[in-house]
């Protein structure tokens, strides 16, 4: 009886003991889910110092992260159907948690009119391909860095010297720094493409060399319960050589 007794105990230790081990890996594979989803409501969309669309944006995302590599989808869809749409796919690898490399596929969709996503020609095309390359900093150095190329697509045209035929993209270039000192963000982009404004050439990011894109921004959460928060973010924009000046809000989910 007691040797009875003794084997019983062992497997119920076993049984114990392997139910425990699966709740753990169930726990690791929620802890290390490479899958996320999240949508941003913001007062306005303003990208790299310019409005899209004077609205109201709803910004809704995923992404697949996993060993450094991430694969997602992102948008902007304004209240008002003239407004800035957008569509984006991305793939990047991250170094280290410290440098990272992007291709993104911007696309901005016409709602008004019919437009076709899959027209891959690159003279009509609504596709930008970008190659982008950034420093996103460290605890001891919270400092950022980006710079950020359109490779092809519906970059602003290089003209002939009639004005008027094309013979090219730009290769429009953005560089940005930030620096977060005590939950505030201090950002400045640039436009680092020059266009030639005697054959009638206009820029993507500004009609010439320049800051375009400088701000502050900070982030508070809301408390609503004990467990669950809302983060509340606040931006101050301006385009230095556009003029122009933003104040931007915006909720993530």
């Amino acid at each position: 009886m007691k040797r009875q007794n003794l084997y019983t105990i062992f497997f119920i230790l076993i049984g114990l003991f392997s139910r425990s081990i699966l709740f753990a890996q169930k726990d690791e594979i929620k802890l290390t889910n490479p899958f996320s989803v999240s949508c941003d409501l913001m007062s306005r969309y303003v990208w790299r110092g310019t409005d899209f669309g004077a609205s109201p944006s709803i910004q809704p995302s995923f992404e697949y992260n996993k060993y450094g590599v991430s694969v997602g989808a992102w948008g902007a869809y304004t209240m008002n159907l003239s407004g800035g749409q957008e569509a984006d796919l991305y793939l990047g690898y991250t170094f280290n948690d410290i440098v990272s490399v992007t291709l993104n596929d911007y696309f901005f969709p016409n709602e008004v009119v019919e437009y076709k996503y899959f027209n891959y020609k690159n003279t009509t095309t609504g596709h930008i391909f970008e190659i982008s390359i950034s420093f996103n900093g460290t605890e001891k150095l919270p400092l950022k860095v980006l710079l950020a190329t359109n490779v092809w697509g519906a970059d602003a045209k290089r003209l002939e010297s009639d004005g008027v035929s094309v013979s090219g993209n730009q290769f429009s270039t953005y560089a940005e720094i930030g620096y977060i000192f005590k939950e505030v963000n201090i950002f400045m982009g640039a436009n680092f493409t020059n266009p030639d404004e005697a054959r009638g050439e206009l820029g993507f990011y500004g009609n010439t060399y320049g800051i375009v894109n400088l701000g502050i921004s900070t982030t508070k959460n809301i408390q609503l319960t004990e467990k669950f928060s809302l983060p509340l973010t606040i931006s101050l924009i301006t385009n230095p050589q556009a003029e122009k000046i933003y104040l931007v809000a915006g909720i993530s989910f």
